[in-house]
């Protein structure tokens, strides 16, 4: 019986009560997931948030809340989002945190507090985030560090605290001894020096790389071994040039160094030298911008590492140096990009017979420099932006090796075969933005996989034969003008898996993605020209874009689509056909995404959608759609996230979302909507529902009427709507279902404690009027019993109580008055005598009226303290029996009780331990001896 009272219970509040939150977010965005389960990852970025929303999800694992006007960080932002791995508190105002804000935050890994406001970071600042392992606290204006702030930190790896106003190398003390700092990052600080001799560390720490440069720093010192597992030295300069001094005075403290990065003239040319002649272990060496004409020797302390093997000198001017770095034959990589190089000297890369990497970008190079073919090791070369005109036979004579070469945004206009015929591993090419006209057919690149050439003047692809493009996977020859081409053209590129074309498509079978832009100056039949049938098949083809630049009809677009039969993606840009009854996608039951973008589809209808109802994202943004009728036709029950902005939507019924159980996820930002009643149904919905999250909805403005013109479409009060009586019919019609319910409830469970309740109350107050009225007992003792037991009554308990004994007992049909109610015959019986005697057998516990007798005396012997009650059992009862009769249970554990079938064999000892009874005071005694009667009950 609890169990149904409970059950019954939860069911009434879930019908009656909801406490989950609408599915809609003033200020935030949940990302979209194809899966359902996936981590919930929240972008609150660039809302103009004053503070954290409390409407953020509990279970949230990414949070961006950066580039808005937070100020502070209060204790409860926070709370309970004990799953958050990434917060994003860049680009704030925030001045101040609460100390325990981020308790709950036991598994964050990156927090991103740069370019806010920060002075101060207080002890236990941190407090909770033992899991974290990257902070970032850059361009904050930070001036005290307490020693106690980063405690907590017992995982943290990385920390950016540049650009800040620390003064003394001793506030980053304890940073120093955090167990797994691994990188730190002091630029642009306060530090007038960084001297080991200041800091008192107990142990070594575990810092391997650091970042460190100021206005006022002046000297790097090292003489204490607190740094023996550092690699990674980088100076930069911020505002002022600066000749940093260098202390270091044994190598073996620099011994484990292996890569310094120099920005910017921050050290004189005999530093440098110093510098470099100090370290034994250089792998890397950066010279960002040093201008490298004022330094005339440093390339040739450079050269003489034996260990380096990586030189960067970009952005370092080193047009009349280049000669010298023929000097640093040991090299592997070298990267002079945007060095103002405009001819590489004959014999400056000569000796390098190791390199394999070369950056040349970005430079004044109008030819492929002689040295390159001599670099037989040479596996990438990068020449892109400059000046070249032409590719020669002798460019890449000996560059068997290289695999990638770019040469993008260029002055190329003709490749002749002979010039790539030995780059037999070349594995990417990049020509695109260039001044092709043509496009050799010569070309033997057996291994190449990526080839760009988009972006040029080719008049047309003639014939090329590509059958030596064997391995080839990516092809981008978008805005290049092809001739008709067959199906031999591209009959052995069976490796390839994304092509960007202008046009025709191809027996590809391996293609998995294609992206074809649909040119305006080309002829508008050029698919149909040749049947489809032989020049399109693509059985793996699962992405599709076609970008449209003039009137395609949805029958061509059949035509393109009818072989892809596990096209899973496709995408139509700038579509402007009309698509009403059409079954374009016919073809292809397997498709997860569609999207028709900045075309026009006003006519769309939900013919379309019937052959892929496994659809389960779809995009109409700005497809000038007026209604979303044809959705509830579509039988897209599968459909996750649509897409609908920048479209002609005035008003939304909201029955047309009933159709998609599964959608999570809907955009109308930028639609003119009407603040009126016709959107009343939608506005509701968009707050109630518990599925779908409306981006952005709290920010849709509406464009009709006139006066409304602006305001917020949430804004708008729907309760003016409800003038037809239906709200109130509701309101009704649920009051009253909640009231039957309640009803049967009560009557089915709780009928009997209501009943006793009331008869208490009744009690209650007649106990208050015989209170004032101050009466004697009349009666030593009222019998209650059933008229079952009524012959033992009379025959045994009346001759031995009143005869023998003397006692005078009230009983109900004797001493009862005539026309009186029962209910107050009964009440004044039982305050009118000293006791009430209780004759307990099954009759009397199935009995409705001996019930209420005893729940009268119980009230009595609660209300007045006194001991009222003797209970006589005619029967030995079973505990089962009684438990229903709770009340009668419990006076059985605590109060005096007879059983007359026990004391059969001695009926004197009962009837005296009865008078004995009868003869005991008022005082209620709870240990009171069982004088007979069943143990347990």
């Amino acid at each position: 019986v609890k169990s149904s009272h409970i059950l019954l219970l939860l069911l009434l509040f879930l019908a009656c009560f909801n406490s989950s939150l609408p599915y809609v977010l003033k200020n935030c965005t949940i990302l979209y997931q194809e899966n359902p389960s996936a981590d919930i990852c929240l972008d609150c970025a660039k809302r103009k948030i004053e503070t954290v929303p409390k409407d953020i999800p509990k279970d949230v694992v990414s949070l961006k809340l950066n580039n808005n006007w937070l100020q502070k960080i209060n204790k409860d932002d926070f709370l309970g989002m004990s799953k958050l791995r990434t917060l994003d508190l860049t680009v704030n105002q925030i001045t101040d945190v609460d100390q325990g804000s981020f308790i709950d935050l036991i598994f964050l890994k990156t927090l991103r507090m740069g370019n806010n406001k920060l002075n101060y970071l207080i002890n236990n600042m941190f407090q909770g985030l033992s899991n974290l392992t990257v902070l970032l606290l850059n361009n904050n204006g930070i001036q005290f560090i307490d020693s106690r702030a980063f405690q907590s930190l017992i995982n943290l790896e990385t920390l950016d605290i540049g650009n800040n106003r620390l003064q003394q190398i001793t506030d980053i003390q304890p940073i120093l001894q955090l167990p797994r700092i691994r990188t730190l990052g002091l630029k642009c600080s306060g530090f007038s020096s960084f001297n080991t001799r200041d800091l008192q560390l107990g142990l070594p720490s575990n810092l391997k790389e650091l970042d460190i440069s100021g206005d006022y720093l002046k000297v790097f010192s090292l003489t204490k071994p607190i740094f023996p597992y550092l690699h990674r030295v980088e100076f930069t300069m911020c505002l002022y040039y600066k000749d940093l001094q260098w202390d270091i005075p044994e190598k073996e403290l620099l011994k484990n160094i292996s890569h310094l990065y120099l920005e910017r003239p921050i050290l004189s040319d005999e530093g440098i030298t110093k510098v470099l002649e100090s370290l034994d272990s250089l792998r890397h060496l950066r010279l960002n911008a040093l201008k490298m004409r004022v330094y005339e020797g440093l390339l040739f302390t450079v050269c003489k590492i034996p260990t380096l093997r990586k030189l960067d000198l970009f952005n370092s001017n080193i047009n009349n140096l280049a000669v010298q770095i023929s000097l640093c034959s040991q090299l592997t990589e070298l990267d002079m990009r945007k060095s103002d190089i405009g001819e590489l000297p004959l014999g400056s890369l000569q000796s390098m017979k190791q390199l394999q990497s070369l950056n040349m970008s970005g430079n004044q190079l109008i030819k492929v420099p002689d040295d390159i073919k001599n670099l037989s090791f040479l596996k990438i070369l990068n020449l892109n932006y400059n000046y070249i005109l032409d590719l020669t036979c002798y460019d890449f004579w000996n560059t068997s090796l290289l695999a990638e070469l770019y040469l993008k945004n260029n002055r190329i206009s003709y490749v002749v075969g002979c010039a790539l015929e030995n780059l037999e591993n070349l594995k990417i090419l990049d020509l695109s933005f260039n001044s092709l006209t043509t496009f050799d057919n010569d070309l033997v690149l057996p291994n190449l996989e990526v080839l760009k050439i988009n972006r040029n003047e080719i008049g047309f692809l003639k014939m090329i034969d590509f059958i030596d493009f064997q391995s080839l996977k990516e092809l981008d020859v978008a805005t290049c003008f092809w001739e008709m081409l067959t199906q031999k053209a591209f009959d052995k590129l069976n490796n390839v898996e994304n092509i960007t074309i202008s046009h025709d498509i191809f027996e590809l079978k391996h293609l998995e993605k294609l992206t074809i832009r649909l040119n305006p100056h080309e002829s508008l039949n050029r698919l149909q020209s040749t049947s489809s049938r032989d020049i399109i098949y693509l059985e793996s083809m699962k992405s599709l874009t076609m970008i449209c630049n003039f009137f395609f009809s949805a029958l061509d677009m059949k035509e393109v689509l009818w072989t892809m039969r596990y096209l899973e993606n496709f995408t139509a840009v700038r579509f402007t056909s009309q698509v009403s009854g059409t079954d374009i996608f016919q073809f292809n039951p397997h498709l997860k995404s569609v999207a028709f973008t900045e075309g026009n589809l006003s006519d769309l209808d939900a013919e379309i959608f019937l052959p892929i109802p496994n659809l389960q994202s779809l995009d109409l943004s700005a497809s000038n759609i007026s209604s979303l009728d044809f959705l509830m036709q579509a039988n897209l029950s599968a459909l996750k996230y649509l897409k609908l902005t920048e479209n002609k939507l005035l008003w939304i019924n909201e029955t047309v979302f009933k159709d998609f159980p599964s959608l999570t996820y809907l955009d109308l930002d930028k639609n003119p909507f009407t603040c009126d009643c016709s959107n009343a149904g939608f506005i509701q919905w968009v707050k109630n529902n518990k599925q779908t999250q409306v981006v952005n909805a709290h920010r849709y403005k509406c464009s009709f009427p006139s006066d409304k013109q602006g305001s917020l479409l949430l804004e708008f009060d729907i309760h003016s709507c409800r003038d037809d009586g239906s709200f109130f019919c509701f309101i009704s019609s649920s009051c009253l279902v909640v009231l039957t319910l309640l009803t049967c409830f009560i009557y089915n469970f709780l009928r009997w404690h209501l009943t006793y309740t009331f008869h208490l109350f009744l009690a209650y107050l007649y106990d208050s009027r015989r209170e004032k009225k101050g009466g004697p007992r009349r009666f030593d003792a009222f019998v209650s019993y059933n008229v079952h037991d009524e012959n033992w009554v009379y025959k045994e308990m009346l001759p031995v109580l009143e005869g023998e004994q003397g006692w005078r007992l009230c009983l109900h049909h004797r001493d009862f008055q005539p026309g009186k109610p029962i209910i107050e015959n009964i009440t004044d019986a039982i305050y009118s005598s000293r006791k009430t005697i209780c004759v307990i057998s099954q009759n009397y516990l199935q009995s409705e009226w001996c019930s209420r007798e005893i729940q009268m005396a119980s009230y009595r012997l609660f209300d007045e303290k006194k001991d009222v009650l003797i209970l006589l059992f005619l029967e030995d009862i079973p505990s089962r029996y009684l438990s229903p009769c709770y009340h009668i249970r419990k006076l059985v554990k605590k109060h005096t009780y007879l059983s007359w079938p026990q004391a059969a064999q001695h009926p004197e000892v009962f009837w005296q331990n009865v008078q004995r009874a009868l003869k005991t005071g008022d005082t209620p005694t709870e240990n009171t001896d069982l004088l007979n009667g069943p143990r347990q009950c």
